[in-house]
């Protein structure tokens, strides 16, 4: 087998931020050439597809200012400083569509950046959701938009959502339905 670990043999902080670090590592390839690395730490996230109480799949709309664009999401956020990923899931569910999860799936893992970050999203499937209170805004651009389980998938195949973590979280839930995990209306 091939051996493909690249060997580390500096890092220099490039920026700092409130989300993001960005480094520049030099590092020593397999073949003993050396190369420059730059990428993003990421403190990681939780995202979760939950099911209304209605059956509906409870997703947001978005501004989101490196597109420039309203991206159709499912609720997610960062996880803060010494909180646990499941509390992240709970809390963003409730800030972005106001409900807890009663129950609450781990489904996988992802990198939705492998090329540039280390940013890794822990996907959820939240149900038995209990209204706690209206969404609230904060300092994003969100809005509130549930829609049919039919509807979420056709917003994936005609490019209307392009965000990963949600088109990996829908065809999760498919897979779920179509093993007769979850139920939906």
């Amino acid at each position: 087998m091939t051996q493909l670990k690249e060997e580390k043999l500096s890092s220099k902080s490039i920026f700092k931020g409130s989300l993001l670090d960005i480094y520049s590592d030099e590092v020593k390839l397999p073949n003993g050439k050396i190369k420059v690395r730059e990428y993003t730490k990421h403190p990681g996230a939780a995202a979760v597809i939950p099911i209304l109480p209605n059956g509906k799949i409870g997703l947001i709309r978005h501004y989101r200012y490196p597109t420039n664009q309203i991206h159709i999401e499912v609720p997610a956020g960062k996880i803060d400083l010494g909180e646990d990923v499941e509390t992240t899931a709970k809390r963003e569910l409730q800030e972005e569509i106001g409900y807890i999860p009663q129950k609450l799936t781990y489904l996988t893992k992802i990198n939705p950046c492998i090329g540039y970050s280390d940013e890794s999203i822990l996907l959820y499937l939240g149900e038995d959701l209990e209204k706690v209170n209206d969404y609230t805004i904060g300092d994003e651009s969100i809005e509130f938009y549930p829609v049919t389980f039919d509807e979420a998938v056709e917003l994936v195949w005609t490019d209307k959502i392009t965000d990963v973590k949600t088109i990996i979280s829908i065809f999760w839930l498919e897979k779920l339905i179509r093993n007769n995990k979850v139920k939906i209306s």
